[in-house]
């Protein structure tokens, strides 16, 4: 079936206090989709921001952010006054998250609200800890204790802590008891809210694409507590890191610095931690996109310590045995292969026989020098179209940033006129996406408001900067809306059940 939806982080969302989250401002998101003919929310990863702020190192891979937690839910039931959230908020731009304010401000107030709910002695609260303990109890005491430590990675914790000593970690537990309920807490509040704003999407017919990163952050809740899961040495310390080769893009390659996986640990164990991932995933959200696909087929292994990207090389991957091993205790599973890059033919097989759609990047398509896999007349229809990604810039400064040959293939697909303006251009590859025949279309928000890259989210191997954008209020009109419908209905992704009246 041929389907649209829209890319748009939560953090960008036009929420009242410093960033976006699930409370008002979420719910009319939803309506404003329902209203444009479109069936697919698709989000970032929604684990826990570390140093950086991306969502893509997060310290946990199965905790929710707490900054999308709504305190205007929390002043509902009486933990906060609209006083408080507002002290808490005064100076934030309308326009950008400013992370280094809110992490000062925003944990006070929910501490305050945590002190005022007495959340120990609630039923709800009990049995959200307990059915959650296998991953809850070692996330929140993580936590408690880098807090206790002054944020530092659990790298640098003494010996006792940092390699789980049974009797240190008991001992940290009682002394910071309260720490460790907070963290519960915190979890509790932010599932709750996110199931109620889930069911609220999908009872509109509106179906959400989550994310998640191959990888997990090396200073995490996963890595500290699973140490058997990744390649480690004896000490705890990292043997090889992620990343990425050099390429055209990058001269000394990206150096992720994620620990890798010890995958004949993770076969020998049946996959069981990815299944209980997947699982989590598929809780969370309707259809996931995996990053970095590739990695499962090849992984780019670079020493530990090393300053750039240069001398890795490449290991193998389970392959296909993970999916075949998920397969069979979840299911068919609705996963989308985020399959960007230089591809191997292994890869191009194993995503053959996965069955998964992979991604179709418009922004690649416009090549002068040789025609581009990226073109949609390529298309497989088991496919994602994306104008841009949350990696690129967006359509509107592309057509600013292409070489002028790259531009003049891009008008001349597109039968454009060198006098049209870039709003026009962009809303061209808006429709160029839309008209393929790609069974899912989506497109990022900042390219229907046609926004510059004041509006970018990530420029990768950059620091600084990213992740910030948030959408102005009512910037999602009602004409808006109606223009997307018209378009959504002309290329026929509207459920079939309101394709009347084309």
């Amino acid at each position: 079936m041929r389907r649209s939806g829209i890319l748009m982080p939560v953090a960008s969302l036009p929420s009242k206090y410093g960033i976006g989250c699930f409370d008002d401002s979420a719910y009319r998101f939803i309506d404003q989709l329902e209203k444009a003919g479109q069936t697919y929310w698709q989000i970032l990863p929604m684990g826990p921001t570390g140093y950086g702020d991306s969502p893509y190192q997060s310290f946990s891979t199965f905790a929710g952010n707490p900054y999308f937690i709504s305190v205007g839910e929390l002043v509902k039931k009486g933990y906060l006054t609209e006083r408080d959230c507002e002290d808490a908020a005064e100076g934030m731009r309308e326009d950008r998250v400013q992370y280094g304010v809110l992490y000062e401000k925003r944990f006070a107030l929910l501490k305050k609200a945590f002190v005022k709910s007495a959340i120990e002695t609630n039923p709800d609260y009990i049995a959200f800890v307990q059915e959650n303990a296998d991953w809850l109890t070692d996330y929140a005491l993580f936590m408690a204790i880098k807090d206790s430590q002054g944020g530092k990675s659990y790298l640098e914790w003494e010996d006792d802590l940092r390699l789980r000593r049974p009797e240190a970690l008991v001992s940290y537990k009682n002394k910071w008891l309260d720490e460790v309920n907070f963290y519960q807490f915190l979890q509790y509040e932010f599932s709750r809210q996110w199931s109620a704003l889930k069911t609220y999407a999908n009872e509109r017919g509106i179906r959400i694409i989550g994310d998640i990163p191959i990888y997990v952050a090396m200073d995490s809740a996963d890595t500290w507590a699973h140490p058997e899961l990744f390649q480690l040495d004896s000490d705890g310390k990292p043997i090889g890191v992620a990343g990425c080769p050099p390429d055209a893009f990058s001269t000394t390659g990206q150096l992720w610095g994620n620990p890798l996986y010890r995958w004949k640990f993770h076969k020998e164990s049946g996959f069981s931690w990815w299944i209980q991932r997947i699982r989590k995933c598929f809780e969370w959200y309707d259809m996931v996109r995996i990053d970095h696909f590739r990695g499962f087929d090849e992984y780019y292994a670079i020493p530990y310590g090393d300053k750039t990207a240069e001398h890795g090389k490449w290991e193998p991957g389970p392959g296909m045995e993970l999916f075949l091993a998920l397969k069979k205790e979840l299911g068919e599973l609705p996963i989308i292969a985020e399959d960007l890059g230089f591809l191997t033919d292994s890869v191009r097989e194993m995503q053959k026989e996965s069955g998964f759609p992979g991604m179709k990047i418009l922004q690649f398509a416009f090549d002068a020098r040789e025609d581009s896999d990226y073109l949609p007349y390529r298309y497989e229809k088991n496919s994602v179209v994306y104008t841009g990604t949350h990696d690129n810039a967006t359509t509107y400064s592309w057509w600013e940033e292409v070489s002028p040959q790259d531009q003049s293939v891009a008008m001349r697909y597109m039968n454009l006129s060198r006098f049209s303006s870039k709003k026009k251009r962009t809303w061209a590859m808006i429709c160029l996406a839309m008209a393929s025949v790609s069974d899912l279309c989506i497109i990022p928000m900042q390219d229907y408001l046609t926004l510059s890259n004041q509006a970018r989210i990530n420029t990768p191997s950059t620091l600084g900067g990213n992740w910030q954008w948030r959408m102005r209020k009512n910037a999602f009109s009602d004409a808006l809306c109606e223009k997307i419908k018209r378009m959504t209905r002309l290329y026929g992704r509207i459920p079939s059940d309101e394709t009347t009246g084309q």
